[in-house]
């Protein structure tokens, strides 16, 4: 900071002074607004980022004492000036706002950052400042501010993914959601925490990096396995693609992806059971509107529960009681592909049921009995005299005015899931049905 202005102007422009021409570079390649003033307040330094903002070259300001006449009003610029220099005494950096002048007349709001300078002596030498336009620096300061509340503890999860898609960045929700601790999940593949549906989730990255952020949000279920087991979630994720603000051409290099999602598996869980829910009501009104025009009441029964198998079972047995406590099959759908649900040409033959049989059971306790295959084998189902691609079974009493008049038994194969609590519910509603229809088939 020593020596005369003029002295240190051209200093920072000659060749051949060490280091003129580095200072140079630096000075001018910042993006902030940069200028110095020595302990006696003259202008040490002024950078091409101070001459963009407020038009006045470095020519015309350096060796200028404060910012009289030029750069302040008049009625301004002492006060602006002892504000600067009282930071070559004070400790840290000190903030300021006041308007300067543009060489065009025009004046202009600035945030100042002021920090001291110290001589080789240790001596208070000068200050220096630099400074941007207020709305810039609130425009960043709100951007700055934006990222730290989403990445601190925000109501939806936060992950900046790199362009090899792994979490470079995560915040607490997404931690939890992902089960881990947020350090442990830096830099690993998401492959190690996602078990199923990783493949689209990673497609819909490698998509925004490669095409931009998607319109709208959307679903993604996942299966997460974690300390807890596995895990199935549905995730409603939104994608960003992120590219450096200080990066030129039309095109710029991606440095990742901000994606953010909240869970939303309650929801969705409750919605799909909603539908499943209209869609099984649906189904009874119009079996029951079909059975009502079927004279023969065995055949009632059976439109009933072609109804009642579409989207709930693959297969459905039903069994009459008959005399001396047996069970002999009276309708059945085909069990080796698909078909509607006919009587038994056989019919009056006795099953025999191993005494621990699900349908036994469910006899036994006036109530449904639901069983699955741990593993799925052919065998499991032969011994109960079911498909052999079945499953998972559920088992309900055939009840009508107070007595039981058979069994029925639906069937699911290994692809899709057991059978439920509701489902239950769903297949006793149906059962009451088929129960009275049968009655009216043995009168």
């Amino acid at each position: 900071m020593s020596g005369s202005a003029s002295d240190t102007a051209d200093t920072a422009r000659v060749p051949g002074v060490p280091g003129a021409d580095l200072l140079a570079a630096l000075l001018d390649g910042m993006d902030a607004a940069l200028c110095a003033l020595d302990a006696s307040g003259t202008v040490t330094h002024w950078n091409r980022e101070a001459e963009r903002i407020l038009g006045w070259s470095a020519r015309e300001a350096v060796g200028r004492r404060g910012f009289d006449g030029w750069a302040a009003r008049s009625a301004d610029a002492e006060e602006i000036l002892e504000r600067l220099l009282r930071a070559m005494t004070a400790p840290g950096r000190r903030v300021h706002e006041f308007a300067l002048l543009r060489k065009d007349g025009g004046r202009v709001l600035v945030r100042t950052q002021t920090a001291g300078v110290r001589g080789a002596d240790g001596q208070p030498a000068g200050v220096y400042c630099a400074f941007s336009e207020v709305h810039v620096q609130i425009d960043l300061e709100r951007s700055l501010g934006l990222s730290e509340a989403l990445l601190a503890d925000a109501a939806w999860g936060v992950v900046v993914v790199d362009v090899d898609l792994r979490p470079a960045v995560v915040n607490g929700y997404a931690a939890r959601a992902l089960g881990a601790s947020r350090g442990s999940l830096l830099g690993r593949p998401l492959g190690e925490l996602v078990t199923q549906g990783v493949e689209e989730l990673e497609g819909a990255l490698r998509h925004v990096l490669a095409a931009g952020s998607p319109p709208a949000p959307a679903d993604v279920w996942v299966t997460l396995r974690d300390a807890r087991g596995e895990r199935r979630r549905c995730w409603r994720c939104g994608f960003v693609r992120l590219a450096s603000p200080l990066a030129e051409g039309p095109e710029p290099v991606p440095l990742g992806v901000g994606w953010l999602f909240q869970d939303v598996t309650e929801a969705r869980l409750a919605e799909q059971g909603a539908d499943r829910l209209r869609f099984r009501w649906s189904q009874l009104h119009r079996a029951s509107v079909a059975a009502a025009e079927c004279e023969d009441p065995l055949r009632a029964a059976a439109v009933l529960l072609d109804f009642a198998l579409a989207g709930f079972a693959d297969h459905v047995l039903v069994d009459r009681t008959a005399p001396g406590d047996r069970l002999v099959r009276a309708l059945a759908s085909p069990g080796g592909a698909p078909g509607p649900v006919a009587p038994v040409a056989a019919g009056g033959i006795p099953l025999r049921y191993a005494p621990t049989h699900p349908a036994l059971q469910a006899l036994a306790r006036l109530g449904p009995t639901r069983t699955s295959a741990a593993p799925h084998t052919a065998r499991w189902a032969a011994d109960r005299l079911w498909p052999a691609d079945t499953a998972h079974a559920l088992c309900v009493p055939l009840r009508t005015r107070a007595r039981t008049v058979g069994i029925a038994t639906f069937l699911r194969s290994a692809s899709r899931p057991a059978f439920e609590r509701e489902d239950a519910e769903y297949a006793e509603t149906v059962a009451g049905r088929v129960a009275a229809a049968l009655e009216g088939a043995a009168e």
